[in-house]
């Protein structure tokens, strides 16, 4: 952002606000992932952080904006490169990284709570299928890339596609006690997306 006369602004955002804010936004992914969604409460949060719940509704109206925005800022914070290599290379990149991101992080000790919370609040599950829906786009793109560019099965219908590959990892994260290994990315998209 530049002044008037062209010159450069400095940014007008504190540093120890933007520090507050970070301890904040992870003490909250803390506590969501230790106690699920309905024992989530801002005092909670303010407690783990070590700051006052004022401190907290200063700029978050509610829980439910709170955990958006931690979610949003996690994501934002940890994509893959997606921009350079073919779409083969991309894709496995993304792979990977979700297997990763979901068999031990911060988030993945959200999911379950995250999805309970979903079924039982519609302003969670609202944001919750918007979030899901946005983080999914970049690994619908890379598909219908790969397929216009003849990497993939000019058959494969990318949307379904990268739901099958989602699936998977959701599904031994969810459903089995061993996760999903980012080291057989390559193999799932194989089976995924290889010609018959």
């Amino acid at each position: 952002m530049n002044s008037p006369g062209g010159t450069p602004l400095k940014s007008t955002v504190d540093p120890r606000i933007e520090r507050s804010r970070q301890v904040i936004l992870r003490a909250a992914l803390d506590e969501l992932g230790e106690v699920g969604y309905g024992a989530f409460t801002i005092e909670s949060v303010a407690a783990r952080a070590g700051v006052g719940k004022s401190t907290i509704y200063r700029h978050w109206s509610d829980k439910l904006s709170l955990i958006a925005n931690a979610f949003q800022t996690l994501h934002e914070e940890q994509v893959p490169d997606i921009v350079t290599g073919s779409p083969r290379e991309r894709l496995e990149r993304i792979v990977r990284h979700v297997a990763d991101v979901v068999a031990g992080s911060i988030f993945s000790a959200c999911i379950p709570a995250l999805i309970d919370g979903a079924e039982r609040d519609l302003g969670l599950r609202d944001f919750h299928h918007r979030f899901q829906a946005h983080a999914r786009q970049p690994l619908i793109d890379v598909i219908a890339e790969g397929v216009a560019t003849g990497d993939f099965p000019h058959y494969v219908d990318a949307e379904l596609a990268a739901l099958g590959l989602l699936g998977a990892i959701f599904f031994r994260r969810l459903m089995t006690s061993v996760p999903f290994e980012a080291d057989q990315a390559s193999r799932l998209i194989d089976t995924v997306l290889s010609p018959p």
